[in-house]
């Protein structure tokens, strides 16, 4: 029986790429590190920033990178200030909450962000589980982080639904054994299917969603 649905942040809850990619480019660009779509698709989305800043400041150090990192998601939350939820999230959350099932967040974002964002966005108390970077000591692609939901909620598995919009994401709720709707916000069918997405939706009006959700919810 359904019992929580388990929510990546960035790019399924809220469309904040566009907002990502300018505090990188902000932060990076005085470094000589051009941040354009690809290079933000291919090295960043999905991705933890101890991997994000290896892979762009390859002659820095942890410490530096650290820094880096610091740096980029102030200036985040410093942009993001008027990000919407993504189409049919406050309707879902309704729905679960008249059916008794538990919403949770797990995210690669540091827990400023996380609380920044929910906050922004409006759904901060609607979450009961939030995992963070700081909660796990190996973020996605790792299952580590989904398990760790999972525990706190007290359920298992099959009795979740999670919600992903990157590779690295949905190798995680894949990794953990949930079954996982793929976002397409900033990935392709194809891509975000390779990673393991059992079904892919645009946002949370999609039919695909409704009739898997209700299916669920009776079983």
């Amino acid at each position: 029986m359904l019992k929580a649905l388990i929510f990546d942040m960035d790019g399924t809850l809220v469309h904040s790429d566009p907002v990502h990619l300018q505090a990188f480019a902000e932060v990076l660009g005085p470094e000589g590190v051009v941040i354009d779509d690809v290079v933000f698709r291919n090295s960043i989305i999905g991705h933890t920033n101890e991997s994000i800043f290896a892979t762009l400041l390859p002659n820095h150090s942890v410490s530096e990178h650290e820094e880096f990192a610091r740096q980029k998601e102030a200036a985040f939350r410093r942009l993001a200030t008027e990000l919407k939820p993504l189409d049919g999230l406050p309707e879902l959350l309704d729905w679960a909450d008249s059916k008794g099932i538990h919403i949770a967040l797990v995210t690669n974002a540091p827990v400023l962000n996380a609380t920044h964002m929910l906050g922004i966005i409006g759904v901060a108390e609607r979450f009961i589980v939030k995992v963070t970077i700081e909660d796990v000591v190996r973020g996605k692609p790792d299952p580590l982080p989904y398990l760790t939901a999972l525990e706190r909620l007290g359920i298992e598995a099959r009795d979740a639904i999670a919600f992903e919009d990157s590779p690295s994401g949905m190798k995680a709720a894949k990794g953990a054994g949930l079954f996982s709707f793929g976002m397409l916000t900033g990935l392709t069918t194809e891509v975000i299917t390779a990673a393991g997405a059992d079904c892919t939706i645009a946002d949370f009006h999609d039919p695909a969603l409704w009739d898997i959700l209700e299916e669920r919810a009776r079983a």
